[in-house]
């Protein structure tokens, strides 16, 4: 009996401790949360985002929930964030999703996909038709939660060397486009790279390669490309360029409710945030390219080329949806999405914009 005692004790210790452990957190409990971005600390609206994002966190939080940055000049891995949040080593990141589609080949489609909806259509799509479930069913196998982070708006189509008036003209061409883009180019005969922010000046100054995509006027402008690559093409590929913020699971399922419903805001009001201020600088980046830099030619892609990538996109599209049941799930979601939504798209904002053109 003695003996029987003197087992129970420690363990009715060590139930005591875990069952103090496990006790609902104090109202008053603060949480810090360490956030990873693919972006350098001087790289204007993408880490505004998220610096908007921590402040709004911690001041409706009244302080109970910080998060501390670390750009990808610290870290040095831009495209690691995913691996990175995933394995704990980073409680939460902000990227875009198309950047690990060699890991997760279906995350890219939350990005964005070329010739498909437009910024308001694809965020009706994610809250409103299915798209953040389908996001969360990508993610969830890995312990990891996504949610919309930011959108730039339609991208250009890039900064080329020489113009582009064939398809011909793609053959060889040495190009940084990522994501589901870069498929389709390389299906036209583009030696396609992805590079890190911090080296597309250099890579496109030393000839290593021929023309980049990045984003639009007010993050393009600051770069540098104007200097080098003279032809800057309108585009086909992103017309809603999503980044995303990335949580480990467990971080979030530690969070109190009162909590997880404040970063959820923040997240969310600075999505939106990011899409005006992308919306504003790139008007005010734009006049000032055409007024300082008139040797800037503007372009469109010809007909020959867009009918090419179109086609292209189509195939992939199919051949991925047939080679995947969760691709075809999430393919036939957006398709069967803009085909509703487009309607009304093409009687209020298209017609409103068709209508002015034919004016002036």
């Amino acid at each position: 009996m003695k003996t029987r005692i003197a087992l129970f004790k420690p363990a009715a210790v060590l139930a005591a401790l875990l069952s103090f452990s496990a006790a609902p957190a104090q109202a008053d409990d603060t949480y810090t949360l360490k956030l990873a971005e693919t972006w350098g600390p001087n790289s204007p609206i993408l880490h505004d985002t998220t610096q908007h994002m921590a402040e709004m966190a911690e001041k409706m939080s009244a302080g109970r929930l910080k998060i501390r940055i670390d750009s990808a000049n610290k870290h040095k891995a831009p495209f690691g964030i995913f691996d990175m949040v995933k394995s704990g080593q980073y409680d939460m990141g902000h990227t875009a999703s198309y950047y690990y589609k060699g890991k997760i080949p279906n995350a890219m489609y939350f990005t964005t996909v070329p010739f498909s909806m437009t910024v308001p259509e694809q965020y009706a799509w994610f809250y409103h038709g299915g798209g953040m479930e389908l996001m969360q069913k990508v993610y969830s196998p890995y312990g990891v939660m996504s949610f919309p982070g930011g959108n730039t708006g339609n991208q250009m189509g890039g900064w080329f060397r020489k113009e582009i008036n064939s398809v011909e003209d793609l053959k060889g061409l040495k190009m940084r486009t990522p994501g589901f883009a870069g498929e389709v180019m390389a299906q036209l005969g583009v030696a396609v790279t992805n590079i890190p922010p911090g080296e597309l000046y250099t890579s496109l100054e030393r000839g290593t390669i021929d023309a980049l995509e990045w984003v639009g006027p007010a993050l393009d402008l600051p770069m540098g490309f104007h200097r080098i690559a003279k032809y800057y093409y309108s585009g086909w590929q992103e017309p809603a360029a999503e980044v995303q913020f990335l949580i480990n699971t467990k971080v979030w399922e530690g969070l109190p409710e009162d909590l997880q419903e404040i970063l959820r805001v923040a997240m969310r009001t600075a999505a939106y945030d990011m899409y005006t201020q992308s919306t504003h600088m790139n008007s005010l980046a734009w006049d000032k390219m055409k007024e300082e830099y008139p040797d800037v030619t503007h372009k469109v892609f010809p007909q020959e080329v867009i009918s090419a990538l179109r086609e292209t996109t189509e195939r992939l599209l199919a051949d991925q949806a047939a080679a995947d049941p969760l691709a075809a799930e999430i393919i036939n979601s957006q398709q069967n999405y803009l085909k509703q939504v487009r309607k009304w798209t093409n009687i209020s904002d298209k017609a409103y914009l068709d209508s002015l053109s034919t004016v002036e």
